[in-house]
Formats: structure tokens, C-alpha cells, sequence
């Protein structure tokens, strides 16, 4: 009896253990949790690379802006704008843009769009040409309008130009909205496609002023913006090497984030700090100071921004006005002289490989760029890791090593925080507030020692002043120049009138002189 009242017991309590261990507990949203690029590549979960305690702390808020992220998109969803699907809809390839799936006319032509935040035009390749393995067919399409305009785009490297129209677009993972769209069919380019990139064309995310023929082509995500309930803000997390490389697509695929109307949680942890939009061409900003390896570089800081500072995803490398670059590359080479590099590697003119999984990280120093809040009397730090802007090429580097090119070079048109520099960040264009907000990336790549962070607050005063003003004359300043210029020009005159005079005079007093020699003096 009591042999028989001991077995029913532990049946009963092994079943009941059993029962409560098969159910896992929800989470904070009731919603399975969804699966993340990875905050590193190929790091285990059950060794995780030790980070500074801030980052530490940061990840936490992360996964509890990622809870609070997926309850607020069942509302989105119900409201025609669902986050969820946008995640991991940018694809591309390390140094050669990332670029996201679109739709195009009637019946809908899919295409690869590069997303360019440095340029306002949407164009598509409209002709045969020997990178494009599909392209725009204006003539499938039933709901094409030719608008009678031709253009023509220079960028700084490359060119196109093309006929003008109008069709209908779509983001088949982004907002569920179709719209008319104006849309250049490129039917002639210079070095503007890339071999093996996987694009097909451009989407210029940046405002009117700098569309092509002129500032009264609106611009793609403006027509958005006008003709459907998208909010006036996107944002981006670009992965880089941070992101799972997805080897059906080719070796060296990345990808990444457009945020179509919306700011996910999900994909940064830590704050979102914001710098103003300075003016409504490029997305400018304004950098009050640099510093290398925590040195300054102790330029004026009008230096920074001559004769612009912008925000471009369509450009591969951060690229710096000439003396600026100089004095960064003369800081970057000192920290990291406990190795030589060839001057070419500074230029970018050449790899440097090491053994595979051995490059020294630790060597190089981190890069940061100070930009002015929205407090125009206080600043913030990004701080970018060798990781970053030392780019790696999959395409020539063996199974042995890893090869990389250094991704900060010299610039004629101002600052340029390409996409080696976002590669770090979640960056957001809130266009409707006019600002530009950055924050740790939850994919970007990092190592054991250090973390890409955005800190702040700095004080300053007057950091307005930084930005660079193209010199103004008015009225009155070209009225006293102008005047001056006569008053020279008569001084010169001067003597000239006093020859023909005195000449003039020698001819009514000696009328049957040597003609010759009159002509001989004149010339």
C-alpha cells in the first residue's frame, strides 16, 4: 500500500513537471520572436565576445525595443504599413550599393533600384547593355507616359542620360501603396553600371533642388509622400560585412534595411541622436571636429564641411576636402605604426591581406566625427571602427587571407559619409522634422575589444558657424567695384587720348609732312 502510494505519487509529480516544462513562456509581445541579423558574423551563442558594459546595456534595451517593436507592428499592419515586411529587403555587395526590389508599369516589371540618398532621380536602365541581365520595357508597359524630355545625370564617377515618363511603382516589400511615379528609362550610360552588382537601376532618395533637368521634377518619395498616407521619413540599416552572407546570391552578398515611412526599434540598440538637416539639396549636415584615435585634428572646423558635408548611401567610401584628408591620414598612419603600409594603400591604390582570421584590428585607430544636435549649442560622437572603413574585397582575396582596401579618400566636393561610414549606424532621414538621427546598429560587425558607439551630449558654442557659406556680395559691394574698375580703365585711357590729340595737332600744323612717318609712329 505504501509502495503503491509512493509510485502514484512520483507519477504525479514527474507528469506535472513534464506539462509545465513543454510550454515555453511568451514573450513580452505574445509574438514568437522574429529572427535578427545577427549582431556580428559567425559569433556563437554560447560564447559571446565580451563588450564594454555600455554596450552591454545597450544590447538589453535593444531586445526590449525589439518586445515593444513587435506589438506596435500588428498595429502598423492594420494600418497599411507593416514594418515586418521591409526587414532584410536591401541586398548588394560590399562596394557596389545596396539596392532594393521594385515594381515597375502595367503589367509589373521587377527590377533591382540602388538606393542612392545622394541623388533626387529614379531611373532605370531602358536598353540592352552587357551588366544588366533584365531591363525596363516601356513598350510592355500599359500605363507608361512619355513625357517629351530627354536628361542627362553626371555623377562623380559615371554618367547617364535618357527620355522622361511617368508609370506606376510599387515596393513590393515595403508600403502597400502603388503610385505614379516620374521615372527616367536610361537609354545611354558611361561607367555607370557595375558588372556583377545585381542592379538595374537608381532611386535618388534626396530632395528636388538637385533633380535633373531641373528642380520641378518631383522627385520618387516625394510623389509617395503626396499621393498615399506614408509618413515623410525612411531609414536604413545597411549590414555590410555585419550581415549573414547569403552564398546563393553570390560570395560577397550583404544586405540590410529600408524602413519605408517608419523607425524600427528593432534594428538599433542604445538612442537615436539627431543633427539637423542644414539645407533641403543633399541631406546636409554639419561637422564641428574629427578626432583620430581620441586626438583632434584641430582644423577650423569650416575645414570639415568645405564646401559640404552630406549623407550618401550612393557612395561607397567617407571621403574628406583635401587637407582634411591629409591631416587624417597622417593621424590614421601614426596610430598604426607598428606596421608599414605602401603610400598607394593610403591612396587606395592598394590591397593589403593577411593570413586569414588574423588581422590586427587593434592596431588601427577608431575614426570620430562630432555633428552638431539638434541643440545647435551641443554636439554628438559617431565613432567608426577600422572595421569599417578598412573595406574588405572577397573578390580577390583566397580561402588563406583577408584582403582589404582602405575606404577613406580624398574629396573636391565637400565631406561624403558614405556607406562605410552608415555600414555602423541605423541612420534615419526624418524629412517631416528636418533632421537626421543615428544610432548603433544591431548588425553592424565589430570585435572584442570595441564597438561602434554614438554619444554625446558635447558643448560648443555657435557650432552653426562650422557650415561652410559660399561668399555673398551685394548690390552695393559690386556698385563700388564697379566703379573702381572705370575709374583703372580711365586712368589707362588717359595717355592713350593725350597720343591721338597730340597727334592730331602735329597733322593741322604740318599738313605736307612725311606720311610715313606719321603711319611709323602710330604703330
Amino acid at each position: 500500500m505504501e509502495s503503491s502510494t509512493l509510485l502514484t505519487a512520483l507519477f504525479t509529480w514527474t507528469t506535472l513537471c513534464l506539462l509545465s516544462s513543454g510550454q515555453s513562456a511568451p514573450d513580452a509581445s505574445g509574438l514568437p520572436l522574429a529572427i535578427r541579423v545577427p549582431l556580428r558574423q559567425g559569433a556563437r551563442a554560447e560564447q559571446p565576445e565580451p563588450l564594454p558594459l555600455t554596450a552591454t546595456v545597450n544590447r538589453e534595451r535593444g531586445s526590449t525595443r525589439r518586445f515593444a517593436a513587435a506589438r506596435r507592428r500588428r498595429g502598423a499592419a492594420a494600418s497599411g504599413i507593416s514594418f515586418v515586411d521591409m526587414i532584410d529587403n536591401l541586398r548588394g555587395k560590399s562596394g557596389q550599393g545596396y539596392y532594393v526590389e521594385m515594381a515597375v508599369g502595367s503589367p509589373p516589371q521587377k527590377l533591382n533600384i540602388l538606393v542612392d540618398t545622394g541623388s533626387s532621380n529614379f531611373a532605370v536602365g531602358a536598353a540592352a547593355h552587357p551588366f544588366l541581365r533584365r531591363y525596363y520595357h516601356r513598350s510592355l508597359s500599359t500605363s507608361y507616359r512619355d513625357l517629351g524630355r530627354s536628361v542627362y545625370v553626371p555623377y562623380t564617377q559615371g554618367r547617364w542620360e535618357g527620355e522622361l515618363g511617368t508609370d506606376l511603382v510599387s515596393v513590393p516589400h515595403g508600403p502597400n501603396a502603388t503610385l505614379r511615379a516620374n521615372i527616367a528609362a536610361i537609354t545611354q550610360s558611361d561607367r555607370f553600371f557595375i558588372n556583377g552588382s545585381n542592379w538595374e537601376g537608381i532611386l535618388g532618395l534626396a530632395y528636388a533642388d538637385i533633380a535633373r533637368p531641373d528642380e520641378t521634377l518631383e522627385p520618387f518619395f516625394d510623389s509617395l509622400v503626396r499621393q498615399t498616407s506614408v509618413p515623410n521619413l525612411f531609414s536604413l540599416q545597411l549590414c555590410g560585412a555585419g550581415f549573414t552572407q547569403n552564398y546563393s546570391l553570390g560570395s560577397a552578398t550583404v544586405g540590410g534595411s529600408m524602413i519605408i515611412g517608419g523607425v524600427d526599434p528593432s534594428l538599433y540598440v542604445g538612442e537615436l541622436w539627431y543633427t539637423p538637416i542644414r539645407r533641403e539639396w543633399y541631406y546636409e549636415v554639419i561637422i564641428v571636429r574629427i578626432e583620430v584615435n581620441g586626438q583632434d585634428l584641430n582644423m577650423d572646423c569650416k575645414e570639415y564641411n568645405y564646401d559640404k558635408s552630406i549623407v550618401d548611401s550612393g557612395t561607397t567610401n567617407l571621403r574628406l576636402p583635401r587637407k582634411v584628408f591629409q591631416a587624417a591620414v597622417k593621424a590614421i598612419e601614426a596610430a598604426s605604426s607598428t606596421e608599414q603600409f605602401p603610400p598607394e594603400f593610403w591612396l587606395g591604390e592598394r590591397l593589403v591581406c593577411w593570413q586569414a582570421g588574423t588581422t590586427p584590428w587593434h592596431i588601427f585607430p577608431v575614426i570620430s566625427l562630432y555633428l552638431m544636435s539638434e541643440n545647435r549649442n551641443q554636439s554628438f560622437r559617431i565613432s567608426i571602427l577600422p572595421q569599417q572603413y578598412l573595406r574588405p574585397l572577397e573578390d580577390v582575396a583566397s580561402a588563406q587571407e583577408d584582403c582589404y582596401k582602405f575606404a577613406v579618400s580624398q574629396s573636391s566636393t565637400g565631406t561624403v559619409m558614405g556607406a562605410v561610414i552608415m555600414e555602423g549606424f541605423y541612420v534615419v532621414f526624418d524629412r517631416e522634422k528636418k533632421r537626421i538621427g543615428f544610432a548603433v546598429s544591431e548588425c553592424h560587425v565589430h570585435d572584442e575589444f570595441r564597438t561602434a558607439r554614438v554619444e554625446g551630449p558635447y558643448h560648443g558654442i555657435d557650432l552653426e558657424d562650422c557650415g561652410y557659406n559660399i561668399p555673398q556680395t551685394d548690390e552695393s559691394t559690386l556698385m563700388t567695384i564697379a566703379y573702381i574698375m572705370a575709374g583703372i580703365c580711365a586712368l589707362f585711357m588717359l595717355p592713350l587720348c593725350l597720343m591721338v590729340c597730340q597727334w592730331r595737332f602735329a597733322r593741322c600744323l604740318h599738313p605736307h609732312g612725311d606720311f610715313a612717318d606719321d603711319i611709323s609712329l602710330l604703330k
